[in-house]
């Protein structure tokens, strides 16, 4: 990895250099269904023609392309020797003229790390699916090119194919003669956003129309596509009416018509991200086509992807940063703008529930990491970007969006938009082209706010104070706000200006409601809410009611002791979802006892209505149990939850999908014999609890727990993938293998991530998820020094993507002691001068370690 890297003073320095007119791309994918003698890698021809001026002083420079050979290099009609000019990663340029023709011809790798040109071979039928991924600079892995996103040109893609496939590609199809297929030119785009997805793929096609204001026609031909294994689950209908209904919102709020020509949606195997906007051809991960029973909450997830992904057809797309410094510039607003048109354009109204919630646990996380770093980061090369794709630059920008949009005005916020993608439309911007146009249409000092909000790191967190006199009316309420960081965490934020709501609740039959809102502008380290000054003692105050800034929200004590018997009260499932984030605030940052936590779900999660919180809830507290939970008590823990979920499983609405969400979590919660006998007979029919649905997914969650406890076996696993022998089936079947407990299985997994490169980026993931079982702990100890002594040789030979699953993944996490901390600290202490991304890397699943056992220390004071 570390000679494919490239620095931010490397590309300033060639984009001041030159500028390019344009690429054509030729791209011979016959190869991938040709029987393949030849050693591994499997190739593919790639022929890259750029046309490109040399605008700046100098008459050298370099291209970027990885790929095992080169078969020839030409500049200006002159021969350049490939053994000379190509180190693997770059080829060197010089002689340089005003204007300049390269063609480079190389053989390229397909990918099974997600990562170029990749290549799937589905289990079931045997057929081959392509599709690319580049983001941030894997384009070079498919065609030579400048790879940095402020060299904009149009491209020209031409495929040649198996026979019977089918090519997508940015633009539309121009002509095919035979196998062979022409795109149109595009639109001036970076090259991590362009895309070929080829295969045999299922596809549908629908159209969106529009009249605009100036009376024209609007017309976007709309697609979509999958597996042909995956086809009969396909909802295509629902992508197109989420699709349909955000063009609708971003035409309605933009007044900029989309500026790609179609619109084609393919769901791909073995994806890395979630999406990726690639123009006129999105790319999504295909779980996003459900093989079964899902609840709502999947379905929302998905619109909320695919308007996300939307948002950046013009942030991102149309206007893009001039270096990853920016990428909050596309994510931040696309994580904004995709959860607003979810709430006010689809019918999931909910929206902001589920942010609030889960998407902001995430920034939160990501905030208190010695790793924190500004929205708008310092990013030197490469690998910091491809860390930088976080919760700090998706939801806490979005966070942050959302607080701007209280802070100066909705129709400012997006006035400001229109103008910025009508003066940058096919441009590259910074963060002081957007805060110029904001500063236009909101008249508000945007330089200050960004210092407050976008250049500094770290979440602050908002107390209630209150005094009440003789008579229980309120003397005065004040908001304390500080840095928040727990002991050991990163440094405390600096007080900020929020603009929030105190919501003042009381008790009115068996609810707990809002009788009293106050909006008010906090900047200081406390501001007292004079309007609220008089009102009736309330049971609860919530500040950040409604959501609408960026902090960790604390409780007074008589707030904290009626959510401890009344959570389950509060109506407002927006309210309620922010108490249990805060709630859960609380256990992470060892101020409430996991016990505590566990005890609050066993109390009030039965009662949660909205079905995502429900689901981050189920998440937050397996969390709890495994890491926060004192030793000593884990087992008591663990038999509590499982009863609980049994219990809130059989109460359960038949056939509904907190049933499911339920059944779900009695899975991964089974800690008793007679749990994993329920599971077992769930499996093979003798047993039943009325209206659960036990489909081809939920047999596979079944089974994992039956597998990590030595109740199903090798052969039990086999007989599972008979009946579901799909890719998705092997997949399950990989993690089911490795959470036996066994140290030969340990071993053999341990050897198909660390040693070998056998398999494919989705069967890493599905081994390494399997490998560590919280009931393993003393099985995998052996493993933690081993973990140190693979990561540096990992990270030097494997690819970034695979890199970043094995230090993630194998951090041996579940040895949650003081050795492991000391041995972490060993390690980092050795290697000051590892790849700066890899010590990132260690040095957060290290911060996640010592937050365990501060949070176990607390949790066993309260036994």
């Amino acid at each position: 990895m570390p000679g494919e890297n490239l620095s931010r003073d490397e590309a300033r320095a060639r984009a001041e250099l030159l500028s390019v007119d344009g690429y054509e791309v030729f791209l011979d994918l016959r190869s991938a269904t040709a029987e393949s003698e030849e050693a591994l890698p499997r190739t593919f021809r790639s022929v890259t023609t750029i046309r490109f001026r040399r605008t700046g002083a100098g008459d050298g420079t370099f291209a970027d392309l990885v790929a095992p050979s080169v078969n020839a290099v030409t500049l200006n009609g002159r021969p350049l020797d490939p053994a000379e000019v190509f180190d693997g990663s770059r080829i060197a340029l010089s002689g340089l003229r005003e204007e300049n023709v390269l063609v480079v011809d190389a053989q390229c790798a397909y990918s099974r790390t997600g990562e170029g040109m990749h290549r799937f071979v589905d289990p079931e039928d045997g057929e081959v699916y392509l599709y690319t991924q580049y983001e941030p600079a894997d384009a070079r892995r498919v065609f030579a090119d400048f790879e940095q996103p402020d060299l904009k040109a149009p491209f020209r893609f031409e495929v040649a194919a198996p026979e019977g496939w089918t090519v997508w590609s940015n633009a539309a199809v121009a002509s095919r003669e035979g196998a062979t297929w022409r795109f149109a030119e595009t639109t001036p785009i970076s090259t991590y956003i362009t895309a070929v997805v080829a295969g045999p793929y299922h596809y549908e096609s629908d159209l969106y129309t529009r009249v605009l204001g100036d009376g024209r026609l609007l017309e976007i031909p709309l697609g979509a596509l999958c597996r042909k294994g995956l086809a009969k689950h396909f909802d295509a209908d629902d992508v197109f009416l989420v699709t349909k209904q955000g063009l609708d919102f971003f035409h309605d709020h933009f007044d900029y018509p989309y500026p790609f020509g179609k619109y084609d949606q393919a769901f791909v195997p073995e994806y890395n991200l979630g999406a990726m906007e690639n123009p006129g051809c999105v790319t999504f991960r295909e779980e996003f086509v459900f093989r079964g029973k899902v609840t709502q909450a999947s379905f929302e997830r998905r619109a909320n992807v695919i308007l996300h992904e939307m948002a950046h057809m013009w942030f991102g797309d149309l206007v893009t940063m001039r270096w990853w410094d920016d990428l909050w510039l596309k994510e931040s607003f696309a994580d904004f703008m995709g959860a607003l048109s979810l709430v006010e354009a689809t019918r999931f109204q909910n929206g902001w529930v589920t942010f609030a919630n889960n998407r902001k646990a995430w920034a939160y996380r990501a905030d208190q990491l010695p790793s924190t770093h500004p929205v708008t980061a310092d990013i030197h090369d490469l690998e910091d970007a491809k860390l930088n794709f976080d919760g700090i630059t998706y939801a806490k920008g979005a966070s942050v969006l959302k607080q701007l949009v209280a802070y100066a005005g909705r129709e400012a916020f997006m006035e400001g938009a229109r103008r910025y993608f009508k003066r940058h439309a096919y441009g590259n911007t910074s963060l002081d082209d957007l805060l110029a146009v904001l500063e236009e249409t909101s008249g508000r000092d945007m330089k200050a706010w960004s210092r407050s909000w976008l250049e500094t790191s770290g979440v602050n967190t908002l107390t209630p104070q209150l005094i009440c006199d003789a008579g229980d009316r309120i003397t005065e309420l004040a908001v304390v706000q500080d840095g928040g960081a727990a002991p050991g965490a990163a440094a405390p934020a600096s007080p900020r200006p929020h603009r929030v709501a105190v919501g003042l609740y009381r008790h009115e039959g068996a609810e707990l409601v809002r009788y009293a809102r106050a909006e008010v502008d906090v900047s200081g380290p406390r501001t007292v809410v004079a309007e609220l000054a008089g009102r009736e003692r309330p049971a609860m105050v919530l500040v950040n009611d409604d959501d609408l800034t960026y902090c960790k929200v604390r409780f007074d004590e008589g707030s904290l002791d009626t959510l401890r018997g009344h959570l389950g009260s509060v109506a407002d499932p927006l309210a309620r979802a922010v108490c249990w984030s805060a709630l859960w605030n609380l256990t992470r940052d060892a101020l409430m006892p996991a016990r505590d936590f566990i005890g609050l779900v066993l109390d009030f999660a039965g009662r949660e209505s909205d079905i995502g919180v429900l689901q981050t809830v189920h998440a937050w507290t397996r969390t709890a149990l495994v890491h926060y939970a004192a030793p000593e008590w884990r087992a008591e823990g663990g038999r509590r939850l499982s009863e609980g979920a049994l219990r809130e499983l059989r109460l359960a609405e038949p056939g509904s999908q907190h049933q499911l969400t339920w059944a779900r979590f009695l899975a991964s919660a089974a800690a008793t014999d007679a749990d994993l006998q329920l599971l077992q007979g769930l499996l093979d029919g003798t047993a039943k609890i009325d209206g659960l649905e036990v489909d081809q997914e939920l047999r596979w969650a079944f089974l994992e727990p039956l597998a990590s406890h030595g109740v199903a076996d090798e052969s039990a696993i086999g007989a599972e993938l008979a009946r579901d022998d799909t890719a998705s089936g092997r997949r399950h079947q990989v993690r089911c293998l490795a959470a036996r407990p066994s140290g030969a299985v340990k071993d053999q997994a341990w050897a198909q991530v660390v040693e070998s490169e056998a398999l494919s980026n989705a069967l890493v993931e599905a081994v390494i998820s399997g490998f560590a079982q919280a009931s393993q702990r003393e099985l995998l100890a052996p493993y933690a020094e081993r973990y140190f002594a693979a990561i540096e040789r990992v990270w030097a030979e494997r690819s970034i993507q695979i890199g970043m699953e094995v230090v993630r993944g194998l951090f041996p996490a579940l040895q949650d002691d003081e050795a492991t901390l000391r041995a972490t600290d060993a390690w980092l202490g050795s290697h000051p001068d590892a790849p700066g991304a890899l010590r990132r890397l260690v040095l957060e699943s290290r911060d996640d370690l010592a937050r365990a056992l501060r949070a176990q220390s607390c949790d066993a004071a309260a036994g």
